[in-house]
């Protein structure tokens, strides 16, 4: 059975979205969809909890990892599948993810698409078809079987920016057998709408050669709300 877990601040107005066109809540195999809210969350995220196995929980801690470390202890399911808020998967993708686990997977992701039509996104997602540099990204929606997640040590909650590709890291190094599936997510092109497309991706450039080389996260942190802006996250 599937947990989805979703960290979130402030994405109401996403989640509603999500939800509307959410297929995947009647799937036979999907246990429960949890909502781990940030602590300072102040929008109506909290109404979701009235949708058929969705669950809102605020979380103690503030931080994609914590959020979702915390929601993981609670999720019922043996597959955990960590899903942005920000990001419509395709009808299919549960039975997607089943498949790849039935085939010898213990894990994986997706491809994905943005949700504008422009050149050059269009090349930015042809990347994550393939495995490479950037692989291990949360918008690709990383699925793990539990026991996996857990012998792993879960997300670390002292990397507050980039704490998917250090996960991707340990799996790496664990041996982890992973795959990544063809079947594109639709991901929220809003930091390129909030800066531009150079900006956005030399600085994320920068950020991951930056992880790669051992930079602390608290000082990748710092650096990234210097570069970005995501009037977004409110």
């Amino acid at each position: 059975m599937i947990s989805i877990i979703i960290p979130a601040h402030n994405e109401y107005v996403n989640l509603e979205r999500l939800f509307n066109s959410a297929v995947f809540l009647h799937h036979r195999q999907l246990l429960e969809v949890i909502i781990a809210a940030s602590p300072s969350t102040n929008d109506a995220t909290s109404s979701l909890s009235s949708i058929p196995k969705v669950n809102v929980i605020n979380c103690i801690n503030k931080g994609r990892a914590a959020q979702m470390n915390e929601a993981s202890q609670m999720a019922m399911g043996n597959v955990l599948v960590f899903l942005h808020a920000d990001v419509l998967p395709p009808a299919n993708f549960l039975d997607n993810i089943l498949d790849r686990l039935e085939n010898g997977f213990d894990a994986g992701f997706f491809s994905y698409r943005f949700d504008k039509e422009t050149w050059f996104l269009k090349m930015n997602a042809s990347f994550t078809a393939r495995d490479g540099f950037f692989t291990g990204g949360g918008d690709q929606c990383l699925f793990i079987r539990k026991s996996v997640f857990n012998n792993l040590g879960a997300f670390d909650e002292q990397q507050v920016l980039m704490e998917d590709f250090e996960f991707f890291n340990r799996m790496k190094k664990g041996k982890v057998p992973y795959t990544i599936i063809k079947n594109d997510l639709v991901v929220s092109a809003r930091k390129y709408e909030c800066n531009s497309y150079l900006r956005v991706n030399l600085s994320n450039l920068l950020l991951v050669m930056l992880f790669k080389l051992g930079c602390p996260s608290c000082t990748l942190k710092s650096l990234h709300n210097k570069l970005i802006r995501t009037p977004y996250n409110g």
